[in-house]
């Protein structure tokens, strides 16, 4: 795959050389995209600007966004269109259950918009696609990535309730910038959710979380995090640079250097978590299936 070094963000400052991005083969990318143009799918890929787009329809993966394509929220890192939202697709997960199987996954990641003005969150819709899935595809393991359901135990009760191979969900910044970074949020409620999920699943489940760093967090900070995440019981954390998506997002307060990823990936293993994947590309759903397969094993 080719490398490409970014060169300016989006506010017009001067990128450090080690992020370098791969942009997979031209052909291959477009074939997923057609694909999954052609099956009526949304995918975070292309919403939230990912930096990984290329490696991974390259590979002929994609994470799915169910929900719509409009977030109830608005918080300052994404960028996923925010507004006024229409009804869930009755169709959409049959469309999802279509679309992982002509790509011929074997792992598929669930993310969604926060949908606030559901009286479930969204969960049902999280449900009949993960039913769809695996009426299609018998084997699939299955990752979802959920909004906090505004704090209702209910509706994750019924996402975990279908066993998903692993949940996720994501706590995205320390605690002192939760204010800033995502305003409709919270993060003793997102820290709830995620020991709700931990609590409530069976044994050997597979409970995930993430943050993005380069925001004005310090390496203390983090370190907290982790240890909340860690006695929250995630066995899988995710730490990746914060890039800004428009002039209109939050700025960068610094691009962390690789060093610094891997005295996270070594601080958050002394604290308990099984897993540490960190970097400045790792995204959430980044190689999920390698990840989730790695914590299986050594259980």
């Amino acid at each position: 795959m080719t490398q490409h070094r970014l060169s300016e963000d989006a506010g017009g400052r001067r990128m450090p050389a080690w992020l370098k991005v791969k942009t997979g083969k031209a052909s291959l990318t477009r074939r997923t995209r057609e694909l999954l143009a052609d099956c009526g799918v949304t995918t975070v890929c292309d919403a939230a600007m990912c930096p990984n787009i290329g490696e991974c329809f390259c590979s002929g993966t994609a994470t799915f966004m169910i929900l719509g394509d409009r977030c109830t929220r608005d918080c300052r890192f994404c960028a996923v269109a925010h507004g006024d939202c229409d009804p869930p697709d009755p169709d959409e997960p049959a469309h999802v259950a279509e679309a992982a199987s002509r790509l011929g996954l074997k792992f598929v990641v669930l993310t969604c918009v926060t949908r606030d003005d559901l009286p479930d969150g969204g969960a049902g819709q999280f449900v009949a696609t993960m039913r769809a899935l695996r009426q299609r595809l018998p084997e699939v393991r299955i990752e979802v990535l959920t909004s906090d359901f505004a704090g209702n135990i209910s509706p994750l009760h019924s996402v975990l309730d279908e066993e998903p191979t692993v949940y996720n969900h994501n706590v995205e910044t320390v605690r002192r910038l939760q204010p800033q970074v995502r305003p409709q949020a919270g993060y003793e409620r997102s820290l709830g959710v995620l020991r709700e999920a931990s609590r409530y699943s069976p044994p050997g489940a597979i409970i995930k979380s993430g943050l993005m760093v380069g925001l004005g967090e310090n390496i203390d900070e983090v370190g907290e995090t982790l240890a909340d995440l860690a006695a929250a019981g995630c066995k899988i954390v995710t730490i990746g640079q914060y890039l800004r998506p428009t002039p209109a997002h939050l700025p960068v307060a610094r691009y962390v250097p690789p060093e610094e990823f891997a005295l996270y990936t070594q601080m958050g293993l002394e604290r308990g978590i099984s897993q540490v994947v960190s970097g400045p590309f790792v995204r959430s759903s980044y190689h999920a299936a390698e990840v989730a397969s790695d914590v299986a094993v050594q259980d």
